[in-house]
């Protein structure tokens, strides 16, 4: 007989770097979800990846209190930001984009590093070919302030 799903929820966590504390913990504890066992299968799933970039994880939790976990690539403006080769700024100190996109340019990248990107983030986009992910990847770039040559 099939699980009773309970719900799904999504989250955004480093690779290799899920632990019990804020905001992973209490969002999966007032699920019922057993924090530990979900941050070992995390880290043990994201070990290949780069440590620190951020996955989008879809969990889906069931009545016995299982789970499953999607993980899935880093967002396109991870990729651009590493890329175009911005450091860090802000309060948090993370790089950010332009503050006047399609007025401001911050950085650029080459045609060669959009299809990287493109074809890294694959399986995540809705494009039937290498082509079309480049096309959404472009669109990411100039949302960011980012040219492309």
């Amino acid at each position: 007989m099939a699980k009773k799903l309970a719900g799904k929820m999504k989250l955004q966590i480093k690779a290799g770097q899920a632990n019990p504390s804020p905001p992973v913990g209490p969002a999966l504890g007032q699920r019922g979800i057993n924090i530990m066992e979900f941050c070992k299968a995390f880290n043990a799933k994201t070990q290949d990846m780069e440590p620190g970039a951020p996955c989008p994880t879809v969990i889906t939790y069931y009545q016995d209190k299982s789970f499953t976990m999607d993980i899935k690539t880093p967002p396109a403006s991870y990729y651009l930001k590493k890329a175009a080769g911005l450091k860090p700024v802000g309060k948090r100190n993370r790089p950010r984009g332009a503050e006047n996109p399609g007025r401001e340019t911050i950085a650029t990248v080459s045609q060669k590093q959009v299809r990287e990107i493109a074809e890294a983030k694959m399986k995540d986009l809705s494009a039937n070919s290498v082509e079309q992910a480049m096309k959404i990847i472009l669109g990411s770039a100039k949302s960011m302030g980012i040219e492309v040559k």
